[in-house]
């Protein structure tokens, strides 16, 4: 499987700090905000990833990441010349998913559980239909909502819905079969111009093929859009990470973990950062850690 980070937009809800760099370029507490829903796909064992951005900023993205080969990764990047809606990264990326199963991740999100790893990877087993998942949340107004049956299959999808039907908000990451490219085509853009994602997420429904994973209590979904979701979303890994002493989403970790990179190439990142707390994490998981 493969896997799509749009990290588009104009960040307008976060001006004036976005006037200048791109909102997934921010960070939360100490990585940038980007690195949070990398950190998912790496974990989902997804190793081909796919960088959407604007013209301005996608130069910085390749600065900040390159091609991957050194987290033993395989990176590419396309741009996203205007903000037409969630479902048009899969017809900017195209070429890139060539017919494959492919997840989407929005470059704001940031997920952190004890069981994220087992969920992730059930929805890279997916090779048929759309799998999405459902996070309750006090009020569901101002999210995708999606309702739910015993049988863990969609029942509707409302956007926004004044009324929520149930207190499952949508979060920003989405597994698809690979025909997710010719139905994403197929939309017609929304009253605001763009091909939403709740649309495409509809298809699936139609056709009886979405799937839904509810999130449990001992998961955490963190929308960092606006200035207090940062605040919040950087306390939250202060916190765990202090507590706990493990970094969350550190990719060179996870790169480390997973067999993608040796020892020693793991020493050499650490060296590259050496001075910093985030360097001396690594060093000491390379002494052993």
């Amino acid at each position: 499987m493969k896997g799509i980070i749009l990290a588009g937009g104009s960040g307008t809800r976060l001006y004036p700090v976005t006037r200048a760099v791109s909102k997934q370029l921010l960070p939360i507490y100490d990585k940038p905000m980007v690195y949070y829903p990398l950190s998912v796909l790496m974990l989902a064992g997804i190793r081909e990833v796919l960088v959407i951005s604007t013209e301005r900023d996608l130069s910085r993205y390749r600065d900040l990441l390159g091609d991957g080969a050194g987290i033993g990764m395989s990176f590419s990047y396309r741009v996203q010349d205007r903000p037409r809606g969630l479902a048009d990264a899969f017809r900017v990326g195209e070429d890139f998913v060539a017919g494959e199963p492919v997840a989407l991740i929005l470059g704001d999100n940031v997920f952190y559980g004890q069981r994220l790893t087992e969920v992730l990877e059930r929805g890279t087993a997916l090779r048929r239909g759309a799998l999405i998942f459902g996070y309750s949340v006090k009020d569901a107004r101002s999210f995708g909502v999606v309702e739910v049956d015993a049988d863990g299959m969609a029942v509707s999808l409302e956007e926004k819905p004044e009324r929520p039907r149930s207190h499952y908000a949508v979060p920003g990451l989405y597994f698809y079969d690979g025909r997710v490219v010719d139905i994403a085509r197929s939309l017609t853009p929304s009253a605001r111009g763009e091909l939403e994602i709740t649309d495409l997420n509809r298809r699936y429904l139609e056709m009886g093929e979405l799937r839904v994973e509810l999130l449990g209590r001992g998961m955490a979904w963190l929308d960092t859009g606006t200035c207090e979701g940062i605040l919040d979303a950087s306390n939250f890994v202060q916190a765990v990470q202090k507590r706990q002493g493990y970094y969350i989403a550190c990719i060179e970790e996870i790169a480390w973990r997973k067999g993608y990179i040796d020892t020693e190439r793991l020493r050499a990142l650490a060296a590259e950062q050496q001075g910093t707390d985030y360097g001396r994490y690594l060093a000491d998981l390379a002494g052993g850690g």
